[in-house]
């Protein structure tokens, strides 16, 4: 009676499915964690359903349906894999003789891999029990049968390898190795800029400029420089120098090929995983000083207010002076470093330094600037573990906005709004950098929060959730320099859209942008690679002078940059070069790729400084400190660290001897007995009890301030 029972269901049930699943979409499976997933498609993206993803892997390009669970519940379903995403894995090498198996390292893929017997990769690579290895798939695993691999690679052994970080990069599925292919173009790549000159009509000789570069102390690829001319009138020249990737990277090229499906380089705690091999990134990209070097310049004209009067953006040919660090600019603008000091020419020492103090003021001038249109800064604290030379956790460094940041960043800012206005007007598709306005919904969640600590209140906080930017600013200014600063900061900045790439200009709206793109960080962005070869077939197309001429004599109105009254726009070219057409369709697939890649890697990122910041207060349990509460859950209270801005967990059963009652209302923990409230912005005494390194927590004690001693 049962299995007849559970056969008549099994017949209703598989008809219900076959009239609701179809039709069958495609898109890229997206494996979150294990059990948690999504698909992406041009139709938009989907949940996967529990149980839904049947034998495919993240990655994977599937055929999938959809079934409408409820009324806003719609659910997706893999059909079948129609291709493989991931080839190759990080995993532990374990021998059950006669077979080797594979214990993949990313907890994403939920299936062990087998070895054959017949097969000697293990031998070969002298792999030992516990070793891990790198893993090409030979037969994916099915519902019936295990995947077998074979063996690529020895990494290590586990007591060689830091197997937290190593998860990270496997989980993540972020390639550290360059094809073969790749790296011969890469070796063979020779910097020749005199034949560039005599090649390349609309190429200019900027050698004689005085150009910096400004970077943290730590950076080995330095994409990008400035400089600054004082003109009559009192106005002023602004240069942003950035390295001509796309000369040496041709389309569909090896490099060009491995650069599009990585996107970006990933910034780790103990390594970098760079977009373009070292030849290109550390050396013939590189703006280093003393060498002349390839570049894409854009040369801005300013008035004494800071105000664009006009620009040019052309391929140059320029040498930097100097490297200078973020902390010896802050030092010379403080006047701790005199200029005799900075690693250059002693004859231009003088002029460096007026430069930077020039560009100091241009930086505070166009911060006014971009305020009055409506651009929303908001305040970040990065915190970044530093490392020994075994990539042991010696210390943490906390970087913060200065005035060498500054004047870096409005440069940078300033030269990718010309250049998005340069190829917007001329009606070119390309990877324009795209940020809506944030959702209503995610805006009442913060102001909510923000009325639970007596700021916006009224309509102000009204005026908040209509998006208004300028209420946005009038909350953050408020803050300023209080212990609530970065608690608020964040809260807002949550609550923001996410920036993505797209081929058509639709403004940014944190930034008050008319226009927006990626143009400063080629090797280190794609997005960026694919803009700067708009830009050269927009002057290849229309000549230089005439491109040149344009921009300079015809100014707009407004709307341009928003409150740059005379900021003159660039030519509308109708007959734009047909050869960037032909890339045209593939656009949108790429600045999707982008943009998801993007996501990634600053997952990837914050994951490992959590794993690092993790191994670095598991060397302190029992230390103490004062924290701010960030957030309360049914679980406990996440807090942020005062000294290192580390994020942590009080759990329910370390807040003390009394019970606490979760107000999801006002995102509050109340103490039964004391009445003592936890809530977002509450300043409390911690003590750190454990860590799970691999997950990268800490987790902290609530203790009295007296106890802090």
């Amino acid at each position: 009676m049962g299995r007849g029972k559970k056969k008549r269901y099994g017949r209703r049930q598989a008809s219900y499915t076959k009239r609701k699943l179809r039709p069958t979409l495609q898109g890229t499976l997206r494996v979150l964690r294990p059990g948690v997933a999504h698909i992406v498609s041009d139709e938009g993206t989907f949940v996967v359903a529990r149980r839904g993803l049947r034998e495919a892997m993240d990655g994977d390009l599937v055929a999938f349906s959809l079934i409408h669970k409820g009324p806003s519940d719609v659910q997706a379903y893999v059909q079948s894999v129609i291709q493989r995403g991931t080839v190759t894995f990080l995993g532990s090498y374990a021998d059950l003789a006669p077979l080797g198996v594979v214990v993949p390292m990313d907890e994403r893929i939920q299936r062990d891999f087998l070895i054959l017997p017949s097969d000697h990769s293990a031998r070969k690579h002298k792999v030992s029990e516990g070793d891990i290895v790198s893993a090409r798939i030979i037969r994916y695993p099915t519902r019936n049968e295990p995947g077998i691999v074979t063996i690529a690679k020895r990494l290590g052994s586990a007591t060689e390898l830091d197997l937290d970080m190593e998860s990270v990069v496997a989980s993540y599925g972020l390639a550290v190795a360059f094809p073969e292919a790749a790296l011969k173009e890469a070796r063979a790549i020779a910097v020749d800029v005199e034949q560039a000159l005599a090649t390349e009509k609309i190429r200019q000789d900027l050698r004689n400029l005085v150009c910096v570069t400004i970077d943290p102390a730590d950076a080995r690829d330095y994409d990008d420089a400035v400089s600054v001319r004082e003109l009559d009138g009192g106005q002023i020249e602004l240069g942003v120098h950035i390295a001509d990737v796309s000369h040496y990277v041709p389309w569909n090229s090896s490099l060009d090929v491995e650069a599009r499906q990585r996107t970006c380089s990933v910034y780790l705690a103990d390594r970098v995983i760079p977009m373009l091999p070292h030849e290109l990134s550390n050396d013939a990209c590189s703006l280093m000083p003393q060498q002349d070097r390839l570049a894409m310049s854009v040369l801005i004209r300013l008035d004494k207010t800071a105000h664009v009067l006009s620009w040019k953006a052309f391929p140059s040919v320029i040498r930097s002076r100097a490297r200078l660090t973020y902390e010896q600019v802050d030092s010379v603008l403080a006047g701790k470093l005199h200029c005799s000091q900075l690693p250059c020419e002693p004859k231009l020492a003088s002029i460096i330094e007026k430069t930077l103090h020039t560009l100091n003021c241009l930086s505070h001038q166009r911060q006014q600037v971009r305020a009055k249109r409506g651009s929303i800064d908001f305040e970040s604290v990065e915190s970044r573990v530093v490392l020994d030379e075994n990539n042991r956790p010696i210390g943490v460094s906390v970087r913060q906005k200065t005035d060498a940041t500054s004047l870096v960043e409005e440069a940078m800012l300033l030269a990718n709004e010309c250049v998005a206005h340069t190829l917007n007007d001329a009606k070119l598709q390309c990877a324009y950098r795209v940020h809506e306005a944030p959702q209503a919904d995610a805006l009442l969640g913060a102001v909510a929060l923000l009325r639970e600590l007596d700021i916006a209140k009224g309509a102000l906080g009204d005026r908040i959730c209509a998006g208004d930017p300028y209420a946005i600013q009038q909350v953050l200014s408020s803050v300023a320099g209080t212990p609530e600063e970065y608690l608020v900061s964040s809260l807002l900045l949550r609550a923001q859209s996410k920036a993505v790439y797209a081929p058509y200009n639709q403004g940014h709206y944190a930034l008050g942008a008319t226009a927006y793109c990626h143009f400063t960080s080629p090797i280190r962005r794609y997005s960026d690679v694919l803009v700067h070869r708009a830009l050269k077939a927009l002057l290849k197309g229309k000549t230089f002078e005439a491109v040149e001429l344009v921009c300079a004599t015809q100014p707009q109105t407004t709307a341009a940059l928003a409150s740059d009254a005379k900021f003159a726009r660039a030519a509308r070219v109708s007959s734009a070069v047909h050869t960037s057409q032909k890339k045209t369709d593939l656009l949108p697939q790429l600045c999707r790729t982008c943009s998801e890649k993007e996501r990634t890697a600053d997952a990837a990122a914050r994951a490992s400084q959590r794993v690092k910041m993790a191994q670095y207060y598991d060397q302190r349990i029992g230390e103490k400190t004062m924290a701010t509460v960030t957030g309360c859950e049914r679980f406990g209270a996440f807090v942020t660290l005062d000294t290192t801005y580390a994020d942590g967990l009080i759990p329910m059963k370390l807040l003390g001897d009394e019970w606490f009652v979760f107000d999801e209302a006002h995102m509050s923990l109340t103490g039964e007995s004391t009445g003592v409230v936890l809530r977002p912005g509450s300043r409390v005494a911690v003590q750190v009890r454990s860590t799970n390194i691999p997950r990268g927590q800490i987790d902290l004690a609530l203790i009295s301030k007296d106890e802090l001693g």
